[in-house]
């Protein structure tokens, strides 16, 4: 990342860079991301990638290489705000809230949409809802359930280059959506590479989505867990404990 080329805020949190890009902020950095000619990185950060940033060097790797990193974590915007920074709410996006002002954007620009990831079928039910609902939309869909170090991993990446996306959206869930883009970078299409996680998911319904309230006041996660208890209690349970030595250490470096 180039900081003398930011427009936007950056600023240092629970050992993490974030950026402080609001929803607007972010499509603007799509349409300006296309005009780089080359792979165009917009990663997130929220406790969970904190957590994971801190134990995989090569997760750290990948955010090294990002071009920008907005915040999709309340907690993440309460601690920027406890040491001084001018973190607002609205630096909180989320893909439940982005998809469609994204989707948009694309009808709106004529930019191709890749979406990798998921179980096989929901992507493209996804894509049925979406075109539905902003026509003209361009866009295909290829499932995560293959093996990134085989020979499906060729048939994903010439399925991509085929479709020439603008925006690649990589939906396999932390870490394994980052290490993707990280291993493949050298050989994707100049396109907005955004790591989505579950987006596609909630647009087909498979998993109830959070109501949009819960996230403005740092509850999305508890209607996540409620939802997919089995997977997830880990990384809202355990994983935050895991993280109090650098809470600590950020509040008691805060501005007095």
């Amino acid at each position: 990342m180039d900081p003398v080329t930011s427009p936007f805020p950056r600023i240092r949190v629970l050992g993490v860079t974030v950026d402080l890009l609001t929803l607007e902020d972010l499509q603007a950095e799509v349409v300006r991301g296309m005009e780089t000619s080359r792979p165009y990185i917009i990663a997130n950060h929220n406790l969970h990638s904190v957590y994971l940033f801190h134990h995989i060097p090569r997760f750290r790797e990948f955010y090294r290489r990002a071009d920008r990193i907005h915040i999709d974590g309340m907690p993440l915007v309460w601690f920027a705000r406890l040491k001084g920074y001018p973190a607002r709410r609205e630096h909180r996006v989320t893909y439940a809230d982005w998809v469609h002002p994204l989707m948009n954007l694309a009808v709106s620009h004529g930019f191709r949409v890749f979406h990798l990831g998921g179980r096989p079928g929901v992507g493209e039910k996804a894509a049925q809802k979406l075109v539905a609902q902003h026509p003209g939309l361009q866009i295909r869909t290829y499932h995560g359930y293959f093996d990134p170090t085989g020979e499906e991993n060729e048939k994903v990446l010439d399925l991509i280059h085929a479709f020439r996306p603008h925006i690649l959206m990589v939906g396999m869930g932390m870490p394994r959506q980052e290490l993707w883009v990280l291993d493949n970078l050298h050989r994707l299409p100049p396109a907005v590479i955004l790591p989505s996680g579950a987006c596609m998911d909630y647009v087909a319904g498979v998993v109830p989505t959070p109501p949009r309230w819960a996230g403005k006041v740092g509850l999305e996660w508890f209607f996540r867990l409620l939802a997919e208890p089995r997977r997830l209690w880990r990384r809202y349970v355990l994983e935050p404990l895991a993280l109090l030595p650098l809470i600590l250490r950020d509040l008691r470096n805060r501005p007095q």
